[in-house]
């Protein structure tokens, strides 16, 4: 039945999402008749995900457990807690904890297979047409994509639910039935439910016709990352995840938000909505240079600071009224997760070792009023200017970790040892390094 799969990726293992559904079933089924044809060495193993959400979960992982047996594939059992966030939605939170367990194991050179098929995948338009998706969004679930340190690939999509159906039927196979997915209270159940059947009634040919129009918005969604990857040669600024407002400026509304989208989806960052894109152009890209503008949304945050646009998860909480003993001997853990500072022996450079010796090193952050004279430099200047030459942007000033000796600011790490710390030519020293995501940082104080 199942004769013209799509093409597998190459791979040296092969992960079979296997929740013993009739889906993923039939997917296990046509993929150990297939095993022959495999190249040589290719690994077919099955992963299965308790979700610890129904009573019935333990005797859904022996099922899978014994199939596998039966066909001679490993089957790995993962068992996690998908328990909802307030105000998360149980579909969502299900998703994400079974695809963060699977991505545990996949490794380099491996691929995940599941088994969406066809009707998935008009459901899935639907659903992204329902919430005012673009053509990303619409473009629904490709055959190929990257998965953690391997790839996903989906085989079925190119078959219905009505031949899977046939296909289990002729080989009569056995499966379990998740009674949750009768719960027309979840959106794709309704629409599963309730809806299609409706839709096939009166255009049998739906779920066909709705994949292709995915398949064109995919293409669409394709041209527009090639315009933003163009846009962004000439956007990107001088440091990681920056983007130079004034060039972004030169572009019209429409390509500026398709530009921003591309960029914080190269960054990892989660997908704004409109609502968030134009409070960035209304309220970051038009603000004057001397403002620190802020949009957030659920695990990211936009500022600016003078030409440069930032994009970064949400900074953590911080204390600056922090003070830290630090043993130079020692590597120091820095709290709120702002990395780690660390002292190596030098001749020449760095901080006077005759100065530094415990317990009078410690680490503070800034409060404002702080006077340094940079090495090499003529006078003392206000630690607030120094930042500002330096075009450290504000978020980023207080995190700073300043070392004192006694009560006198030594050093300001990554930047500066401040006179007369200073170890002079031949003089024992110490170098210090701290080692944090910030652009300025992983500089060694020589």
């Amino acid at each position: 039945m199942l004769n013209s799969l799509d093409p597998l990726p190459p791979a040296r293992r092969f992960w079979i999402a296997y929740s013993g559904g009739r889906d993923s079933t039939v997917l296990l089924h046509a993929l150990s008749g297939i095993r022959a044809f495999l190249s040589p060495g290719v690994q077919l193993c099955a992963v299965h995900v308790d979700h610890g959400l129904s009573p019935h979960a333990g005797a859904w992982a022996r099922h899978c457990e014994a199939v596998c047996a039966r066909l001679g594939i490993p089957c790995h059992t993962l068992r996690v807690n998908a328990a909802p966030q307030s105000g998360e939605s149980p579909e969502a939170a299900a998703r994400q904890a079974r695809y963060q367990a699977i991505a545990s194991l996949i490794e380099a050179g491996d691929c995940l297979l599941t088994a969406h098929h066809q009707d998935d995948q008009a459901e899935t338009l639907l659903l992204q047409l329902l919430r005012g998706a673009g053509p990303h969004g619409l473009a629904a679930m490709p055959v190929h994509a990257p998965f953690a340190n391997g790839c996903l690939a989906r085989p079925l999509l190119g078959f219905t639910h009505d031949e899977l159906a046939a296909h289990a039927a002729q080989h009569d196979l056995s499966w379990v039935d998740d009674h949750s997915n009768f719960d027309t209270g979840f959106e794709r159940n309704y629409l599963r439910h309730e809806v299609m059947p409706h839709f096939k009634k009166r255009w049998p040919a739906c779920a066909s016709t709705l994949s292709r129009a995915a398949a064109n918005a995919a293409e669409a969604a394709a041209l527009l990352d090639a315009l933003a990857d163009n846009d962004l040669q000439a956007l990107r600024g001088p440091l990681p995840g920056t983007l130079l407002v004034s060039q972004l400026l030169k572009l019209d509304d429409v390509r500026q938000r398709n530009a921003l989208r591309r960029w914080f989806k190269m960054l990892g960052l989660p997908a704004p909505w409109a609502a968030h894109l134009q409070r960035i152009q209304g309220d970051v890209l038009a603000a004057a240079e001397d403002s620190t503008p802020c949009v957030r949304w659920a695990g990211a945050e936009v500022r600016r600071y003078r030409d440069l646009m930032y994009a970064m998860p949400p900074l953590p909480a911080h204390d600056a009224n922090t003070v830290l003993a630090w043993d130079l001997e020692q590597p120091l853990i820095l709290p709120d997760g702002n990395g780690r500072l660390t002292a190596h022996s030098v001749t020449g450079g760095g901080l006077k070792a005759s100065l530094c010796r415990a317990p009078t090193v410690s680490v503070r952050f800034r409060q404002g009023g702080e006077r340094c004279r940079p090495s090499g430099r003529g006078h003392t200047h206000i630690l607030k200017k120094l930042l500002q030459e330096q075009g450290i942007p504000p978020w980023q000033r207080d995190r700073i970790p300043l070392i004192y000796v006694g009560d006198q600011l030594a050093a300001v790490a990554g930047l500066w040892v401040c006179e007369p710390f200073q170890a002079g030519n031949g003089e024992a020293g110490i170098a210090l390094e701290w080692n944090h995501q910030n652009s300025f940082s992983n500089l060694s104080l020589i």
